[in-house]
């Protein structure tokens, strides 16, 4: 963030001095008009010049070192974001970068609103999850949130994601999104409660097995197996079997299925 040489009343000072109708935090239309080594000249329509940082251009971290030349934006009329005013340089810093991070926020809790499902392409993984932006705003897909049916490796980057918002927090800049409840939403039909469906044993454990069904992990507990005490899970379960079983929960926080047998046997 730049940082202002005068307060906030000093620049308001300055700007009725000169009839300037104008203050931090208002969007203007301007028009680029000079490009300088470190930004650009734009003309607001007022006898102070607004200043356009490099670094104030893209959300996009990238885009300054992915774009070598950026003359295209001469002559470009569109609205920009008053920072603040530079007391040195004596002009109006502008930002454009903030300008698409407030609408980008505004389209961000629009869909959380209309609880849409979208689809992202990852780009980058890390030990805890998957990279992605929505609307230009890096976000996150923890890697618990990821269906079974995601192999998490390389090839996961040259794969697009459906996804769901599950935390949005503005003030700290963050989105936590999840693949699980996009495909709980996407399969809403089948996968509701007490519905009978077909899926694969992934784990056995001594508590109980789970399995994939559209690549959702469903937990069948061993007390929801039958109504006969069970000695050896193992014996009975076995990896890769396929499985008849009915849903009893659907966890729309984390994305998680309980099934149970014991109407079936």
């Amino acid at each position: 963030m730049i940082q202002s040489e005068l307060s906030q009343k000093d620049f308001g000072s300055i700007l009725s001095k000169y009839s300037y109708y104008i203050h931090p935090g208002d969007i203007v239309a301007g028009t680029v008009f000079n490009r300088e080594c470190e930004g650009f000249l734009v003309d607001i329509g007022v006898n102070i010049v607004g200043y356009l940082p490099l670094d104030e251009i893209s959300l996009d971290s990238n885009y300054i070192s992915i774009q070598l030349e950026l003359d295209f934006l001469l002559n470009y009329t569109r609205d920009f974001f008053i920072l603040a005013f530079d007391k040195k340089r004596h002009q109006l810093l502008l930002s454009i970068k903030r300008l698409d991070y407030i609408r980008a926020w505004k389209r961000v809790k629009q869909i959380q609103t209309e609880d849409i499902l979208f689809t992202l392409m990852p780009i980058k993984l890390n030990k805890g999850g998957v990279v992605v932006f929505l609307e230009s705003l890096q976000s996150f897909i923890p890697r618990s949130h990821l269906s079974l049916l995601c192999n998490y490796d390389s090839k996961l980057l040259q794969k697009e994601i459906q996804c769901k918002l599950m935390f949005v927090d503005e003030n700290n800049n963050k989105l936590i999104l999840s693949h699980k409840l996009a495909l709980l939403s996407a399969y809403a039909d089948v996968l509701k409660i007490g519905a009978i469906i077909d899926g694969h044993i992934v784990q056995v454990k001594q508590y109980g097995i789970f399995i994939s069904i559209h690549g959702i992990l469903a937990l069948l507990h061993i007390s929801e197996i039958g109504y006969t005490h069970i000695d050896n899970i193992y014996s009975l379960f076995k990896v890769g079997k396929k499985i008849k079983v009915k849903v009893i929960h659907v966890d729309m926080k984390q994305g998680r299925l309980s099934v149970s047998r014991r109407e079936l046997n």
